[in-house]
């Protein structure tokens, strides 16, 4: 009995410490457990043990105690009793994490969809892709590079979920997880930051915005920070300050589990250098983008139905579906979910430049200026797209760019191949080797086999 109470009482110590020590913290974990099994749960119907195995299976997230309201559409989160928060899921704008102030009765916009299905075969239709065999692949090779992406039967090493290997607009190669399938909704986290970004190409190309004049932001007009031109925020090359770290509580873990309207945080932010001067990402940065993007419309939906009508639904994406923050801003640097095969399309897009069976959606230069290294980023980011122009994957072509998420979700542009290659899953570098991942695909290429 005596040693049932020793032990008891170093479990409540332990506890406590445990407690004390994340205290400051608990606001920001319960806030990532409760969003994230609203927006797994609600859009793409994963259960909460395979939310709470899966998505939220990250050190510190673990603690959270989680529960789904099915008839009020919600989850809630709390650690230990403590800091329970609540996301909402509403139809069109997914799951927001929501205040005390929220009003879960107030009628909001909802974007205009167009699900218009094309009798054409993947990617500019919806039926199924043509099988097409190609003389220059090794399909025994690419095979065992599809399966050396994936974890072994009990094992959590890689943690992929899908992979899509896309050759000359044909799926050459499809893979999933168990749980997994074509039409599971993933999120692409940070790879969400270029869509937001493509919006403004598209919006330059409709003549309706110049990326090289100073940001319209008139808290800005008055300070130095009335140089930052809009190309400078597309190139994470502002001078403003930002801290983005996620272990801890920083300007980004803030802004995505607190902030009311996120397109402030970066915004609220003073200038440490000059514009062009310091590469420094920030996922404020993008949020302050999406807010630039909706002082560019009349009325709010416009802003919610343009990057549907003139992006996503445009090139059939219908799967896609970008949260919005409880001020109704696109959360653009974070939250855009869709199917592996759509995000697998966007990459096509950039991949044929702008063009998309037929139209030109943004001007050709778009890709070239995305893909062109920024200033002090030692040629690994261009505008809101990461580039293998320094050689970050020293066994891939040089001109490989790429979307790129948290815990490693990826969309690899390769255009001197033809290739578009999407992995999604829960592990990045350490644990997820992407240098052997593309070299072993792209090893299947008879023309660039490095054992030949």
């Amino acid at each position: 009995m005596k040693k049932l109470k020793y032990f008891m009482l170093i479990l409540i110590v332990g506890i406590a410490a445990v407690v004390l020590i994340n205290y400051p913290k608990l606001d920001l974990i319960s806030g990532f457990a409760a969003k994230s099994v609203a927006s797994a749960h609600f859009m793409d119907g994963r259960s909460l043990t395979a939310i709470e195995t899966g998505d939220n299976d990250i050190p510190l997230v673990t603690l959270a105690t989680n529960k789904i309201d099915e008839v009020g559409k919600s989850a809630t989160a709390s650690v230990f009793g403590l800091k329970t928060r609540k996301a909402v899921f509403r139809e069109g704008l997914g799951a927001v994490l929501i205040d005390d102030d929220f009003d879960a009765n107030a009628k909001y916009d909802i974007p205009k969809r167009n699900f218009t299905t094309l009798n054409l075969p993947f990617p500019y239709g919806n039926n199924e892709p043509k099988d097409t065999v190609f003389a220059n692949v090794d399909y025994t090779k690419l095979q065992a590079a599809m399966n050396n992406a994936f974890d072994e039967k009990g094992q959590k090493a890689k943690r992929t979920r899908s992979v899509v290997v896309v050759y000359k607009d044909k799926i050459l190669a499809e893979k999933y997880d168990t749980g997994f399938t074509k039409n599971s909704r993933i999120l692409g986290w940070s790879m969400t930051k270029s869509i937001t970004a493509t919006m403004f190409g598209i919006l330059q190309k409709q003549g309706q915005f110049d990326i090289y004049k100073p940001a319209p932001i008139a808290e800005w007009k008055n300070d130095k920070r009335a140089k930052i031109t809009t190309n400078d925020l597309l190139h994470m090359n502002s001078g403003l300050e930002w801290e983005e770290k996620y272990d801890k509580i920083s300007d980004a873990t803030k802004m995505l589990f607190q902030a009311k309207d996120m397109s402030r945080s970066q915004l609220e932010k003073r200038a440490v250098a000059e514009p062009n001067s310091l590469w420094n990402y920030s996922s404020g940065t993008t949020n302050l983008l999406s807010g630039i993007l909706r002082k560019q419309f009349k009325t709010h939906q416009e802003y919610l139905d343009f990057w549907y009508s003139n992006l996503i639904d445009k090139i059939g994406m219908h799967s896609m579906l970008v949260e919005t923050d409880m001020s109704g801003n696109y959360v653009g640097s974070s939250y855009g979910w869709a199917t592996t095969r759509d995000w697998a399309k966007f990459g096509l897009l950039y991949l044929h430049k702008g063009n998309w069976n037929g139209e030109q959606l943004f001007d050709p230069s778009w890709a070239k200026y995305v893909s062109t290294p920024t200033n002090t980023s030692n040629g690994r980011y261009g505008a809101h797209f990461w580039l293998n122009a320094g050689g970050f994957y020293p066994d891939a072509p040089r001109d490989l760019y790429s979307c790129n998420g948290f815990q490693g979700q990826m969309v690899f542009i390769i255009p001197s191949l033809d290739l578009v290659v999407v992995r999604m899953g829960l592990k990045e570098d350490p644990g997820f080797d992407f240098n052997a991942f593309l070299k072993e695909i792209i090893g299947s290429f008879k023309k660039y086999n490095y054992e030949d």
